[in-house]
C-alpha cells in the first residue's frame, strides 16, 4: 500500500509534503477538504491513532458542530465523513499505521523500521 496524505490547506500539511520530498518517499496527496476520507480509511485512522486525536475538540468549528455533543462513535464518523474541516490534518497513513499532524518523528522510525 502506498503513503497517503489527507491533506488540507494548513502548513502542517505543507511541511508534511516537504518531509517526504525531501527524502524521496513516494506518496499519494488527498484533497480531503475537496473530496472528503471514506469510511473505511476513517476508521483504519481511528484505530491507529484513535477518535480524540482525529479532531482539534478546542475549536470553535467542533464545538459549533452538532457531532461535538454525542457519545455514539457511528454518528461521529458519519459527521467527520460530511464536515471534513472537522478533522486535524494532514493525516498521514501508512498501511495500519496513522498519524495526525506534522509528525515526523514517527515518519523517522517507519523509515528507520522499512514500513516505508
Amino acid at each position: 500500500m502506498a503513503l497517503q496524505i489527507f491533506s488540507g490547506k494548513g502548513f502542517d500539511t505543507q511541511k508534511a509534503e516537504r518531509y517526504f520530498k525531501e527524502r524521496r518517499i513516494a506518496y499519494q496527496k488527498i484533497d480531503t477538504l475537496k473530496y472528503g476520507i471514506s469510511r473505511r480509511e476513517l476508521e483504519s485512522v481511528v484505530k491507529a491513532v484513535g477518535l480524540d486525536n482525529l479532531v482539534d475538540k478546542n475549536s470553535s468549528a467542533w464545538r459549533e458542530s452538532v457531532i461535538a455533543y454525542t457519545q455514539n462513535v457511528d454518528q461521529i464518523l458519519s459527521g467527520l465523513m460530511e464536515h471534513p474541516n472537522l478533522l486535524r490534518l494532514p493525516i498521514v497513513r501508512n498501511g495500519k499505521n496513522a498519524t495526525v499532524g506534522y509528525a515526523p518523528d514517527t515518519w523517522d522510525s517507519w523509515i528507520k523500521n522499512k514500513l516505508i
